[in-house]
């Protein structure tokens, strides 16, 4: 007797048994909140409003409906979808090429700034059916006249409100300008002020306005705020490390100059920290956030633009060394713990003069998040604990026809490491990361270096 294949939420919209099987083997056989009201009205052709905080389910709401429209025989842009960062454009791009494997020869396009655009032209030369981007890089792209959008069937744009924020406005309405006025325009915000509202007005056909709440809650993220002057910050950071614990985390903090202060705060520690902010070039801003994803650092110190698009399996905190200017990024920094269903503890430097903030903040959550004094933390030095894993870098990418499976192939050869010392692979466009057991780090570079992945010499080299 054969098993009954598991029913699937899916197989109640009108979409392509293909479809239905190629999201079952995903894992997707039940929706999000925001898939539910979002896809049957998306799919109907409606235009949407969607207020939904990252790690909603988000990305699949409007890229199915987006993929239903897609004409595979026809190689001009159909779909288009603006990011603010490129970390996101690339992470919402890889999510579209899964949900797509339904179909044959789709053709998804990354156009973000902090990268060469002479190899972007060249990929659009050849067609793309999606093209997902930056609002400046796409501005450059039609300026240069090498993008043509004037097919697209279906505009998104995600994370509507940090776009405006960053001052994305004037480029996203020339973007729109050279768009078809029959297009679909799907709007996804994590929040809903006046400039989206304005926005909406200006380009959408009558859309629907759905709202879900995050898919954390308050009671999966343990929130203490720490009562301490100013000066303290550093000494308070030290004493909530050892209080706590906490070997991996996100700690925020509001400038730039901060950033470079606590990473190395840090280091000093004996922790594997590391700086994330606008001031990096895009390829030093790739590797330290995939070196964070891939486990092999113990805290990533971040600005809240630069930290956009993260997405880390299991964060088990967050810390802020100050609290963010406007209330509402609270709520965006914390949710990147206590995610599905795992618990996650989320800890904030409180200086007495900033007791309107712990008011707001509270009044925000809807609890009375508890306040400790720096005296109440335990006065031991924190212990850090490196690591299991350490990430390569190896100089080859995508455009050189890298896939996981050589980088695994070529670490695994004979002479090399185990298959149980290799961790996450990421493959970028121009490089590749892996992460591998510390221990075998040394080893593995070795194996690389000496070694040849499709008949290639390779240069590979430990973060």
């Amino acid at each position: 007797m054969t098993e009954s294949t598991p029913t699937s939420e899916f197989e109640t919209l009108p979409l392509p048994a293909e479809q239905i099987d190629n999201l079952r083997a995903m894992g997707y056989t039940t929706m999000t909140a925001i898939q539910k009201l979002a896809l049957p009205l998306a799919l109907d052709g409606r235009d949407l409003i969607a207020q939904a905080k990252t790690g909603s389910g988000k990305t699949a709401s409007f890229a199915i409906p987006l993929l239903t429209k897609i004409n595979p025989r026809f190689f001009g842009v159909q779909g288009l979808v603006l990011c603010p960062t490129r970390e996101l454009a690339t992470q919402v791009a890889t999510e579209i090429r899964k949900l797509a494997r339904y179909l044959a020869n789709i053709k998804v396009v990354v156009l973000s700034g902090g990268v060469s655009i002479g190899p972007q032209i060249g990929s659009l030369e050849h067609g793309a059916h999606i093209v997902v981007g930056t609002p400046g890089r796409l501005k450059d792209h039609l300026r240069k006249n090498t993008l043509d959008i004037s097919q697209v069937h279906t505009l998104v744009l995600d994370e509507a409100d940090r776009m405006l924020d960053m001052g994305f406005s004037d480029d996203i309405q020339h973007i729109i300008g050279h768009t078809p006025e029959d297009r679909q325009t799907l709007l996804f915000s994590a929040t809903y002020p006046n400039n989206i509202q304005k926005l909406s007005a200006q380009y959408q056909q009558t859309p629907e306005i759905i709202k879900v709440e995050s898919t954390h809650t308050s009671n999966s993220i343990d929130q203490r705020f720490i009562l301490c002057d100013r000066h303290q910050r550093p000494a308070a950071l030290e004493r909530v490390l050892a209080h706590f614990n906490i070997q991996q985390a996100v700690v925020f903090c509001n400038t730039k100059q901060s950033t470079e202060e606590i990473a190395q705060q840090l280091t000093s520690l004996g922790f594997i920290a590391r700086a994330i902010n606008g001031d990096l070039e895009q390829r030093d801003r790739d590797a330290i956030l995939t070196q964070f994803k891939q486990g092999s650092a113990n805290f990533l110190v971040a600005t809240d633009v630069a930290a956009r698009g993260l997405d880390v399996d299991d964060l088990p905190a967050v810390i802020n060394v100050e609290v963010p200017r406007e209330i509402e990024v609270y709520t965006h920094r914390i949710g990147r713990t206590g995610r599905a269903g795992k618990e996650g503890i989320a800890i904030t430097l409180l200086a007495d003069s900033e007791d309107h903030k712990r008011k707001a903040l509270n009044h925000q959550q809807d609890i009375e998040i508890p306040c400790i004094a720096i005296d109440e933390l335990s006065r031991s030095e924190p212990v850090p604990v490196l690591p299991e894993f350490a990430t390569l870098c190896i100089a080859a990418g995508r455009k050189h026809k890298m896939r996981p499976g050589d980088v695994l192939g070529a670490l695994t050869a004979p002479g090399g490491i185990q298959g149980s010392q290799v961790g996450k692979i990421h493959v970028l466009d121009m490089v590749s990361y892996v992460a591998v057991a510390r221990t075998a780090a040394r080893q593995a570079v070795d194996v690389l270096n000496k070694g040849r992945v499709k008949g290639k010499t390779i240069k590979a080299r430990k973060l």
